[in-house]
């Protein structure tokens, strides 16, 4: 029987990108995505399925999660908070989602045991990010441990996260080399149409285009 992994996917291309490393890896894919009250969740769920059809995911779970705009205190759930055009600075950025990675791990690890899988996938990155503090290696690690003392003895899962050392320029390099369909990718925070361009994501995403020496195949305002 083939191993499985559970990969959480946004749409982006960070999480697309994990997805076709852990396929690399002989896994069968296990697709998880979350609408959770995020400005562009109709433009991320299609993209979801797309990538879902160009990997060829037989089981994909597509779970809403609405209490997000309910908690707010972020600019991609709370719409009377701008979403910041000024370029990235220091510190944890108001498009911070109060643990969301936190929320997603424990309804993945939910399905993963479920669904018998021995990994769950993440597309965190830690030094190129935009400072989330559920996005860092130690987080993980340490939510691995609480995850296998929450579940059954049988289950014995793994939280792979090989993104999460690499640089933006790095991981379009890489998305390049496994040929994963980077047009079907979205990382724009406020816009479903074209790509604004000047948003946090916009902007990691662009600069790392640059820096790899690629052109970034998506429409940009």
């Amino acid at each position: 029987m083939m191993k499985k992994a559970l990969c959480i996917m946004s749409g982006g291309m960070d999480s697309t990108l994990v997805a076709y490393i852990m396929r690399s890896r002989g896994y069968e894919i296990v697709a998880l995505h979350f609408n959770y009250g995020q400005r562009t969740v109709a433009k991320e769920l299609s993209c979801f399925r797309e990538i879902c059809k160009d990997l060829g995911v037989n089981e994909k779970y597509e779970i809403d999660l609405d209490f997000f705009k309910t908690i707010g205190a972020s600019a991609l759930t709370d719409h009377s908070i701008d979403v910041p055009t000024g370029g990235i600075e220091p510190g944890v950025p108001i498009t911070y989602v109060p643990f969301r990675n936190g929320i997603f791990l424990s309804i993945a690890t939910a399905i993963a045991e479920k669904e018998g899988c021995s990994a769950i996938a993440i597309g965190v990155v830690e030094e190129d990010s935009s400072g989330y503090p559920d996005c860092r290696e130690s987080f993980i690690d340490a939510f691995t441990k609480a995850a296998n003392l929450g579940t059954k003895e049988s289950t014995n899962l793994s939280i792979e996260m090989p993104l999460v050392r690499l640089q933006k320029s790095q991981i379009v390099q890489e998305a390049i080399q496994l040929d994963v369909p980077l047009h079907l990718t979205w990382s724009c925070y406020s816009s479903e149409d074209k790509a604004c361009g000047v948003c946090d994501s916009c902007r990691l995403r662009l600069r790392g285009f640059e820096r790899a020496g690629a052109v970034d195949p998506i429409d940009y305002v």
